[in-house]
């Protein structure tokens, strides 16, 4: 009995899979970096099959952060079955710490070595600063360079800036007046824009993947 309240308990304590790349539970990033970063993932997942992603809360009330990103990675299963090629960027904002967790297929892409001078050159310093945005953004363009075996540095890129709202008014007009004139063709506009990752939430799935492979922690 004590043995499935147990398992009970670290289910209980595991969250639901992600439903987008970029998932901010704690108002952490600006809504415009949110929404570039998970519209970033979602096409490098459709390029390369790689499957990244940013998770993000207020606090672990006092769990221990290497149990619980084990845990939670391989309930997940991120990445393709098979290659095991998932990773996950976890953030603590209460906490103010960050983990990276590896799936064994991007293992020797990004070796804890790597993970870990990631958190500490590229991440710790902006978010020291107080530029959340830049300090995610970095450490996400760090860890995809890392995968493609592309040199990196400890200096973020900041977040592209998002699409203003007056040019999603203007599209849409654009959209309105090709659907009464020209259906076929506005159809296509709009499935065009939608597949370059305007919005980035739709079509997650976790693959599948073995997970629990390398990593790095750290706090700033």
């Amino acid at each position: 009995m004590y043995a499935a309240l147990a398992v009970i308990a670290l289910l209980a304590s595991t969250p639901p899979a992600p439903t987008r790349w970029v998932e901010d539970r704690a108002a952490f990033l600006s809504p415009g970096a949110r929404e570039t970063l998970d519209a970033k993932l979602a096409g490098y997942q459709r390029a390369t099959g790689h499957q990244v992603v940013v998770w993000i809360d207020k606090t672990l009330q006092g769990a221990a952060l290497d149990d619980w990103a084990a845990r939670t990675f391989e309930a997940w299963r991120l990445g393709r079955q098979g290659s095991d090629d998932g990773l996950a960027i976890f953030i603590f904002a209460e906490d103010r710490t960050i983990d990276i967790e590896v799936g064994y297929g991007l293992e020797d892409k990004v070796p804890d070595a790597v993970a870990s001078r990631i958190i500490r050159e590229v991440m710790t310093p902006r978010l020291q600063a107080g530029d959340r945005d830049a300090a995610v953004a970095g450490g996400v363009d760090a860890v995809l360079a890392a995968i493609e075996g592309k040199a990196w540095t400890g200096t973020p890129a900041t977040a592209p800036p998002a699409m203003p709202t007056w040019l999603y008014v203007v599209f849409g007009i654009i959209v309105v007046l090709l659907f009464i004139k020209f259906p076929r063709v506005g159809m296509m506009v709009l499935w065009s824009f939608m597949g370059r990752g305007g919005g980035g939430g739709g079509g997650f799935s976790p693959g599948g993947g073995r997970s629990g492979g390398g990593g790095a922690r750290g706090k700033w």
